[in-house]
């Protein structure tokens, strides 16, 4: 027992306790702890001992030893420095050392003695920290000891406590740079002279995290690597532990190089980095492809750009980096999205802390999507000479991602040639053989600015011809021309930031630009719409810099110096690439140059220097020629500096490699000299044996030398009695001589045959371990043989059974089955004998068959001649029918009467297995009839058209079709229907993919028609799509990071946060509806329109009930506003087209509406009910009609009894169960039909225009209306009375005022002045709608009346 140890046994009770326990595992007494590694002593600790905190611990173990409790941390320690310092035996060393026996006072502690394991808390911190930092520093402390399991007294802790422990420490390091070279010591404490192998092993663990999490600070960076480092080549160190510190070294690099994580380390990130394993995360490139990028702790994005490089084998990767993409939420009411903003990354950014920062609440609650993106940096002059493929296609992806953002502006030609170029790089040859392919095509690959431009048959035809005369060439051929297209732009190849302008002194710039920065200079661009401004080339650009929040150029603008700034973030990366590409011009002089003076060494070749570099830097460097000679030679001994880096770089690694591989072939030899030491051991062994046995048989040789001489001497001494044996004794000396020089030869040889023996035992050692190695390779080898023989025996075995009892099973089912067999064989012979006397008598009953046939034919052929003669009369009846209802309907639409379709859906799968049965029939293409109750005759129903249940979405659209050039004529146009829930009102308005309903394909013919006419008229069109759910007027289109922001600050009624905005019915003095708030969103194409159909109908509210699975519970109406101008005559036309989706009628009962669906119902039927009152009214043509008792007839006004071309669609259902919905939808349907509009064209000239601007100017001038609510005056309120005309809206509208304004002061004499300002106000208001009654005139009747003339003459007086 070491003398410590005897120390602490003299001293310790007889009960150890647990203040002992250090002791048992440090002398190996307990199970699992091993003799303590030898703590070697840190050479770099001399010159931080003022930063430990040594005499605080001091006074801790003084008091606790005057307390008679030595703690662990100094317990042997002290000891064996009393007992050293005595120089006393170990009997008296054991004594008490508080004891007045003690041998001496106890040595005090020093900063190594600090830095030694322990699994006691300590009392404080062990560097000098303030405080707070040092009670912190102390539970840090405790929860290394329970992470490690060293704490006394304490459980085996879970691995989810493990980790939340590891967790908080790396919180307060991260957190507190005060406290992360006090957690770097606690760690070196704890691996330090640790015992236990498992608490060696998982403080090792620890400090590889921590270690790659945050390095330690200048200071300590020395005495950490070096005791890593010493860790690492230490024999002593266990496998385990030498792997952890291999790992901790690594890691400890990359945080110095990189710095400390900017986000705490997840769980997830902690787990994977303990066990080994990476974590993955997706990167996008520009196509919208990606690949999965594996990373850790530790992995930065260099290191990710490297990866990914190796993934999508790119050799040339230096020019590419990430990028954060981020799609900014719009904050304003524009449907249109925002382009994506691209961040780019730091190269010693962490990808987790990305990764983390991406996946932040903060970031998904603001509505940012966000995205790693691999895109170039920027293009470089340097690019044109790479040709590995991955690399142009790469570059190509990103300009042509840059093109179609519309960041190169071109004109029309060129935009054709770059779209027939893109379309056969993606398609090849042949792709013109599918127009609408090649039409989308066109509409992807042309900017939307210029797509607007001309019509879409001229860009097919255009971009057509281009295309084929690209046949014959490849797609590299295809992606080479469009980036030589691209590089002759001047502002081509750019890299593009967002700024915001701050100075700009010359005023040329708008509040928002983006800059454009190429190996040609700065280029400027406004957004919306993309345009090119102004550009200032590299020889303008005097200076340069950048902060954190903005950037600022000094340059020449016509020959005059001007600073501008601009605010952006992007303003070091501005400034990079700027000097990118200078550094790129002036390399490339400088080589030329070079060049030039090599080949002519006698010429001037300092001033062609000079010339050359004023020629591309002069701007730059400012034209000084002896400026650009030092530039050129300083660049001269960077290059050589750089070479030399570079040539001390590749030793350095070449070096590293080869002491690698040193290394290990030492590591081998080491371990193969380690066995040879073994054998060379048991060799000497036995040979030590062979020499021991060779010695003891030369001592009996020389003791029987001894004896002979003995007798040898006797002999002579009794020579004189023995005479005559002296030559016999003289004989036996000799021949014991010749023995003994026998004998010494045979030792000799001996010790030679024991050399031999130790060499052939050497070479048999050896190759006994070769034979062992064999033989346990071979029995190792048959083990795993006999394993797989024994294993496929026994699954052999096991199948063979199995097969052996199925065929048994399979044996006694065949023997079960033939004896039934032979028992249905019997029963089957007893059926033949029957059906042979049923055969007979089927004999006898075909017989008498023929007779009744004979006789029925007879019949038949009289009945059918009947037959076919009253057929005849009932068409000729039903023709002349038809014919005089056509001619009633033609009269009736020349009235403006409404047109009325009825559509009945066929039987539904769920209705036929109810056993439910038709009760609707078309006795023809105009009438619709079905019995009712116990009436004996049907009723019949006469509309415009009956489309039965045979009849195609198509055939419907045929006949409605023509209602889309009206409204683009100028025509206020709407279609509605009505009927009950489920009689597939929707499917007819909007149909499905397969069959699309009258929106779908009203939309396809209404662009058929634009594009038709794009050579006489263009045409704009906008849309708005409401719904009306329980009385509450919603937008559709609104986009929906507004609807979320205004939810959630609906709340607050006084907050500042933006709330939906608000929706007014209206009309306009044209009396058309309009709901003022709504989004009116502007579309090009079908495909923009059915795309913001299609996201409208996403939004509105279904449900399922009873009677329908997908019911729709609100009204829906979509209005596509149609202006055009005519090119020749300049008139403006401005139709309307709508399609009206109404919510169906339901019964409680039937429907099974519960909770919020039977608010919805009653909501539904009482929006119905208010649309019925005013179908009645106007049917009795009542003078009032009550618009105003519902939302959804304001809505309807204009169509019902107003200046529209109505058609509606009565849907109903053929099924008896619903025989009293549809005959309520009939009959409903039957008055609309009564009700008479009065269709108007909206169409102006320019005399008309003309006129309405001088009465716009009048009302500003007669102070009734700011010209900001112009627009707002013109619109009125929805009145309860029939509005056929605009002269009539107009009238009502001053009504109105009237009566609004009572006692008000204005005299209905002639010429009679106001009283009050009210007064002058409504007489002003009473002439300007005279003129503006005087304008319509002539838009309507086609000429200008006299009074017309008069009241814009009475205006023109005002």
């Amino acid at each position: 027992m070491p003398v410590e140890a005897s120390m602490m046994a003299a001293d310790r009770p007889e009960t150890p306790s647990a203040a002992d326990d250090w002791s048992l595992k440090a002398t190996g007494s307990e199970p699992g702890f091993l003799t303590p590694p030898t703590a070697r002593r840190l050479q770099s600790l001399s010159g931080h001992e003022e930063s430990f905190q040594v005499d605080s611990f001091n006074r801790a173990a003084h008091r606790n030893t005057t307390a008679g409790k030595l703690t662990q941390l100094f317990k042997t320690k002290m000891l064996s420095r009393t007992s050293m310092s005595s120089g006393a035996s170990p009997a008296s060393s054991s004594k008490s050392p508080g004891g007045s026996s003690g041998g001496g006072a106890a040595a005090p502690a020093s900063a190594d003695d600090l830095l030694q394991w322990s699994n006691e808390p300590v009392p404080t911190s062990l560097l000098r920290l303030a405080p707070e930092h040092a009670a912190r520093a102390v539970k840090m402390f405790v929860g290394i000891l329970r992470y490690c399991g060293d704490a006394p007294g304490s459980e085996q802790i879970s691995q989810a406590q493990a980790i939340e422990t590891a967790q908080k420490l790396l919180h307060q390091g991260l957190k507190r740079p005060e406290l992360r070279d006090e957690l770097y010591m606690q760690l070196v404490k704890q691996t330090r002279g640790n015992p236990s192998p498992s608490s060696r092993s998982k403080a090792w663990g620890l400090f590889n995290l921590v270690a790659a999490s945050m390095p330690p600070s200048k200071d300590f960076t020395g005495l950490i690597s070096e005791y890593v480092h010493s860790a690492l080549q230490d024999m002593e160190e266990g496998e385990e532990a030498k792997e952890a510190a291999a790992a901790t070294w690594a890691a400890l690099k990359r945080s110095t190089k990189c710095g400390p994580r900017r986000t705490l380390p997840s769980v997830e990130e902690i787990v994977a980095h303990l066990s080994g394993v990476k974590l993955t995360t997706i990167v996008f490139f520009l196509d919208e492809t990606f690949e999965e990028v594996a990373y850790d702790i530790t992995t930065s994005v260099a290191e990710a750009v490297e990866q990914l490089a190796g993934l999508i084998r790119l050799q040339n990767f230096q020019t590419f980096t990430l990028y954060e993409a981020v799609r900014p939420v719009n904050p304003k009411l524009n449907p249109e999205p925002l382009p994506d903003e691209h961040l780019l990354l730091d190269e010693h950014r962490y990808v987790a802390d990305i990764v983390a920062e991406l996946r932040h609440p903060r970031v998904v609650r603001e509505g940012c999507q966000s995205r790693l993106l691999f895109k170039k940096r920027m293009f470089r002059e340097t690019d044109e000479s790479v040709s590995e493929p991955q690399f142009i296609n790469l570059s190509y992806v990103q300009a042509q991602h840059d093109y179609l953002a519309g960041n190169y502006p071109v004109v029309r030609e060129d935009a054709a040639q770059m779209a027939a170029l893109q379309l056969h790089a993606e398609h090849g040859p042949g792709l013109d053989l599918d127009p609408e392919a090649f039409m989308a095509g066109i509409e992807r690959f042309v900017t939307r600015q210029v797509l607007m431009t001309r019509p879409r048959e001229e860009w097919r035809a255009d971009v057509g011809s281009r295309y084929k005369a690209l046949a014959q060439h490849t797609k590299e051929d295809a992606r080479t021309q469009f980036m030589r297209i691209l590089r002759t732009l001047p502002y081509g190849n750019a890299t593009f930031f967002a700024v915001r302008r701050i100075e700009d002194p010359i005023g040329l710039l708008p509040p928002r630009l983006i800059l454009g920065i190429n190996k040609r200079g700065v280029h400027f661009f406004r957004p919306v719409p993309k345009e090119y401004l102004h550009s200032a080339e590299l020889r303008d650009i005097m200076q340069f810099g950048s902060s954190s929040q903005a950037v600022f150029f000094k340059m020449r603008v016509a020959g005059v110096l001007h600073i501008f700034q601009f605010e952006t973030r992007q303003g070091e990366d501005i400034c990079m690439a700027l000097q990118t590409h200078i550094n790129d011009i002036m390399m490339k002089r400088y080589s030329k140059v070079k060049a030039a003076t090599e080949a002519h060494p006698t010429g001037d070749a300092a001033q062609q220097q000079a010339a050359g570099s004023q020629s591309v830097c002069g701007g730059v460097m400012g034209g000084n020629a002896a400026y650009n000679n030092k530039m050129e030679e300083h660049l001269k001994e960077q290059q050589a500096q750089l070479e030399q880096a570079q040539q001390a770089l590749a030793a350095a690694q070449q070096a590293e490699s080869q002491i690698r591989c040193d290394n290990d072939a030492l590591q081998g030899e080491l371990a193969d000299l380690r066995e040879l030491m073994a054998g060379e051991a048991a060799s000497r062994v036995a040979l030590q044996d062979s020499l021991d046995e060779s010695e003891r048989q030369l001592g009996e040789l020389r003791n029987e030398l001894d004896m002979t001489k003995s007798a040898l001497t006797a002999a002579t001494a009794l020579a004189s009695e023995h005479s005559g044996r002296a030559e016999v004794e003289h004989a036996r000396l000799a021949e014991l001589e010749g023995l003994l020089e026998a004998k010494h030869k045979e030792l000799e040889e001996a010790q030679a045959r024991c050399a031999a023996a130790s060499r052939a035992a050497e070479a048999a050692a050896a190759e006994r371990d070769l034979l062992e190695r064999k033989v346990a390779r071979l029995e190792k080898g048959k083990e795993s043989e006999l394993k797989e023989l024994k294993e496929s025996y026994e699954s052999a075995a096991l199948e063979m059974r199995s097969q052996l009892k199925a065929r048994g099973e399979r044996l006694g089912e065949l023997m079960e089955a033939a004896a039934h067999n032979a028992a249905q064989l019997e029963e089957m012979r007893h059926e033949v004998e029957e059906v042979r006397a049923e055969a007979a008598e089927l004999e006898e009953l075909r017989e008498l068959k023929k007779d009744i046939e004979r006789k029925e034919k007879q019949q038949a052929a009289i009945i059918e001649n009947q037959a076919k003669r009253l057929e005849e009369l009932d068409r000729l009846y039903r023709e002349e029918v038809v014919a005089r209802k056509r001619a009633h309907n033609a009269l009736q639409d020349a009235k403006g009467k409404i047109r009325v379709y009825c559509r009945v859906r066929p039987m539904l799968e769920f209705e036929a297995a109810k056993s439910q049965t038709p009760a609707v029939s078309m006795p023809n293409e105009l009438t619709v009839s079905h019995f009712w109750r116990d009436e004996k005759r049907p009723r019949e129903y006469d509309f415009d058209a009956v489309f039965s249940p045979q009849h195609t979405q198509e055939d419907v659209f045929e006949d409605t079709k023509h209602l889309v050039r009206s409204a683009l004529d100028g025509y206020n146009v709407c279609v509605f229907a009505y009927g009950q829930t489920g009689s597939g009102k929707t499917f007819t308005i909007y149909g499905n993919e397969a069959c699309p309903g009258l929106t779908p394909r009203g939309v396809r013919e209404m662009f058929a028609q634009i594009d038709k006419d794009a050579g006489k008229a263009s045409y704009s069109v906008r849309v708005q799509m409401l719904e009306l759910y329980q009385d509450t007027l919603m937008d559709l289109l609104l986009p929906d990071a507004v609807r979320r922001n205004a939810t959630g600050a609906g709340a607050g009624r006084h907050s500042n946060e933006p709330q939906l905005p608000k929706l007014d019915i209206k009309k306009d003095p044209k009396g058309l509806v309009t709901v003022v708030g709504a989004t009116d969103l502007s579309v090009t194409s079908e495909q923009q329109l059915l795309t913001a159909i299609e996201q409208g109908l996403a939004r509105r509210h279904t449900s399922s009930t009873a009677m329908n699975r997908e019911s729709s519970r609100s009204h829906l109406i979509i209005s596509c506003m149609i202006e055009g101008v005519n090119m020749q005559s300049q008139a403006v036309t401005r139709g309307k087209l709508s399609f009206v989706d109404l919510a169906g009628s339901e019964r409680v009962k039937k429907s099974g509406s519960t909770g919020e669906c039977l608010k919805e119902a009653q909501a539904i039927n009482k929006s119905l009910s208010a649309l019925g009152d005013v179908i009645s009214a106007l049917a009795a043509e009542q003078p009032h009609i009550p618009y105003r008792n519902h939302k959804l007839t304001m809505l309807m006004s204009d169509s019902l009894g107003g200046n529209a071309k109505t058609l509606m669609f009565v849907n109903v259902a053929p099924t008896d169960a619903n025989l009293d919905e549809s005959q309520n939808s009939l009959v409903y349907a039957t008055r609309v039909r009564t009700i008479k509009n009065n269709a108007l064209r909206d169409e102006a000239n320019k005399d008309v225009l003309r006129l309405r601007k001088q009465v716009d100017f009048w009302k500003e001038q007669a102070g009734l209306l700011s010209a900001e609510a112009k627009t707002a005056a013109d619109l009125s309120d929805i009145a309860d009375r029939r509005c056929d005309s605009p002269a009539a809206a107009s009238t009502g509208t001053a009504a109105d005022a009237d009566a609004a304004v009572p006692g008000s002061g204005v005299s209905s004499t002639a010429g009679s002045r106001p009283s009050t300002a009210a007064g002058r106000t409504m007489a002003a208001a009473a002439v300007l709608q005279a003129a503006a009654a005087a304008a319509a005139a002539p838009a309507i009747g086609g000429e200008e009346s006299p009074d017309s003339r008069s009241s814009c003459e009475g205006s023109e007086t005002l």
